[in-house]
């Protein structure tokens, strides 16, 4: 035993004497005690455990109104200021290493919308995910998915369901969509589930949309077609708005999709026409979505049809101009605007945040040109809350007369009848 104890202590630097507190290298003995002498410092507490400890997302999300954001009283109110007039300026910053230090602009507080955790949505949430079913707020990262799917019950909520899968054939520069050249072959029960998990919710408006499949022989619209059929079977009194593709020109596939019984046609021309090439993939144009429209719009008397724009991608103000004059020579019903938000670096990037007052003026500009309706603001999507109440109300309106109609000629021809 004797011979290995030098062998241990080698392993020490030879000129000193071996202690406690040895080199991380030495072995210590089976039998070593701790030097009472030295003090055992604690070990200092990681960024990540004081992080952990603390409070969660939700809490902040979630948490009540501390004395500084409470309601003011007449004991902290600030002075009087006359109301702004104009949108507060936009916040830029600096960003990237010291040497290629580059200017950006902060989102602006308009745009700045809460992280969803009502317990509505979850439950929403939880519906979609058990029938296997997608929607575009989700996949295309809709910052209104907290008003929309957060209402007090499921059927003041709303969601657009997206049909034929979550992957697209396209490759539009603003989408953030997935995308395939080959997705998977469409769920041959999708229709029935889609109009089941509808009656359950007991909706009164509805939207449906689809990812764009180029790969399919109609694409896809026999499926959307179907998908209609089968909701206005379930629940007859639902109102169904299809955002629509442009199936690759095909005009015989937007009359199919237009006359299974849908009360509003919706698809967006995304952006002005000379920007088109720039922002859409290349299979989409937009002279080819004004035909869409026009066609769907003489299908059926009293057909809604619905249209969507994004500024803030470098437009003009006289491209937008003639964009709406080109809408209105087709009779387009509902159009709105919304603010381009870049949903990764791998997308297009914004190139002007539109103010709100900005998207008021559009808003003005396209009620006196004769639309039905316009909804306009940096939050506003193809399917907005707002909107679809309004659109639902012109609807019922409309069938209203109708009926009062049909029972005035019918009246008119029993009297016929007993003279």
């Amino acid at each position: 035993m004797a011979s290995k104890v030098p062998r241990l202590r080698s392993l020490c630097s030879p000129q000193t004497t071996p202690s406690f507190n040895r080199h991380p290298l030495c072995r210590s003995f089976a039998t070593e005690v701790a030097d009472p002498n030295t003090s055992t410092r604690r070990p200092t507490t990681t960024f990540r455990e004081r992080l952990n400890a603390g409070p969660s997302l939700t809490d902040f999300v979630t948490s009540p109104p501390s004395a500084e954001t409470s309601a003011p009283t007449s004991s902290n109110l600030p002075p009087a200021t006359d109301p702004p007039t104009s949108d507060p300026p936009l916040r830029t910053a600096l960003v990237g290493p010291a040497n290629r230090k580059r200017e950006i602009t902060r989102l602006p507080t308009w745009l700045q919308t809460p992280i969803p955790s009502s317990p509505n949505y979850k439950r929403i949430k939880a519906d979609l995910r058990g029938l296997n079913l997608h929607t575009v707020c989700e996949e295309a990262r809709c910052p209104n998915i907290n008003d929309c799917w957060g209402g007090s019950d499921k059927s003041a909520a709303t969601a657009t369901i997206m049909l034929m899968g979550d992957t697209c054939t396209r490759g539009c520069r603003f989408c953030s969509v997935k995308t395939s050249r080959a997705p998977p072959p469409l769920d041959p029960h999708e229709p029935e589930h889609t109009a089941e998990a509808l009656k359950r919710w007991g909706l009164g408006y509805v939207v449906l949309t689809s990812v764009d499949r180029d790969d399919l022989a109609d694409g896809g619209a026999h499926h959307f077609a179907e998908t209609v059929r089968k909701i206005k079977d379930k629940a007859p009194g639902m109102l169904v708005e299809a955002l629509t593709g442009d199936y690759g020109g095909d005009l015989e596939m937007v009359d199919l999709v237009a006359g299974s019984g849908l009360d509003v046609y919706a698809h967006n021309v995304e952006t002005v026409e000379a920007l088109t090439p720039m922002v859409r993939d290349r299979r989409a144009g937009f002279r080819q979505s004004l035909r869409v429209l026009e066609r769907a719009k003489g299908l059926a008397e009293g057909m809604i049809t619905k249209t969507s724009v994004m500024l803030g991608l470098g437009e003009t103000e006289e491209q937008v101009w003639e964009m709406l004059r080109e809408l209105r020579k087709i009779n387009t019903d509902v159009v709105t605007f919304g603010q381009y938000m870049q949903p990764t670096k791998r997308h297009m990037p914004v190139h002007t945040y539109v103010t709100p007052a900005v998207f008021e003026t559009w808003r003005q500009r396209a009620l006196d040109m004769g639309f039905l309706y316009c909804a306009s603001g940096p939050l506003v999507r193809s399917s907005y809350k707002a909107g679809e109440a309004f659109i639902e109300n012109v609807i019922k309106k409309r069938k209203g007369r109708r009926d009062v109609t049909m029972v005035e000629d019918l009246g008119e021809a029993s009297r016929g009848a007993s003279i």
